[in-house]
């Protein structure tokens, strides 16, 4: 066994004893190879439990957090999942270890064309594309997962139209030195709540499209720092 394997071995152990259960989660972080999302001078740092720098001045998640966020989206084979916020492609890579169709929308073009090469390479088949991660992708709504890699000041209101009914949404929000999880569940507006840690996030109610009223719940999840989501609905490019 390399080095490497014992470090990501050891990193699993690590999620373990910080709380993910979930052991598809901790399989498919233990099958993707961080240490080719990282910058070079990082390698030998890819399987401490901690965020690194990639290029553009962005970041690549804690592996806590990637796990902790995928673990609350309960994803299955064969789910729709949008990703926004592509990044180094590591949580394109884990989300396709664990069987789902993935669409992730980069918004940096040198980081949509390197997690592109990234994925390609190590055999991920990823739907990729450049564009303001705010808008989604609404060529290919309704999706039964969301994940924002990324900090906003507000949920974006195209992001939620895009979520399938009976789907969950996972986003950053706050300022831009800290955020919350919001972990949205979207449900007919008569379904009855049966999760008393959610709450009602009566102002995004809409119409789904058979004209039945929705309704999006929430529950939230404190203290996490991401890079800020810039785009229409978020932080403006020179904020």
């Amino acid at each position: 066994m390399d080095l490497n394997s014992l470090k990501r071995n050891d990193l699993i152990k690590e999620l373990e004893n910080s709380g993910i259960k979930d052991k598809n989660v901790l399989k498919a972080i233990a099958n993707v190879r961080r240490e080719e999302f990282v910058l070079t001078e990082f390698r030998r740092l890819a399987y401490d439990n901690t965020s690194l720098p990639i290029s553009s001045n962005q970041t690549i998640s804690q592996p806590y957090t990637v796990a902790f966020m995928t673990e609350l989206l309960e994803i299955k084979p064969g789910e729709k999942i949008l990703e926004i916020g592509t990044g180094s492609g590591y949580q394109s890579a884990v989300l396709r270890e664990l069987g789902a169709e993935v669409y992730s929308v980069e918004r940096i073009f040198d980081l949509y064309r390197s997690a592109s090469d990234k994925l390609s390479k190590l055999g991920y088949t990823v739907h990729l594309k450049n564009d303001d991660g705010t808008k989604g992708w609404k060529e290919f709504a309704p999706f039964d997962k969301i994940i924002v890699t990324a900090g906003s000041p507000k949920i974006p209101k195209q992001l939620l139209e895009q979520l399938a009914v009976n789907g969950l949404m996972i986003i950053p929000v706050g300022d831009e030195n800290s955020q919350d999880l919001y972990l949205i569940r979207k449900t007919y507006e008569e379904t009855q709540n049966e999760n008393p840690e959610e709450n009602l996030l009566s102002e995004t109610a809409g119409d789904d499209a058979d004209n039945r009223k929705v309704k999006y719940m929430m529950k939230r999840y404190k203290n996490f720092k991401f890079v800020p989501l810039i785009g229409e609905e978020a932080w403006a490019i020179n904020n």
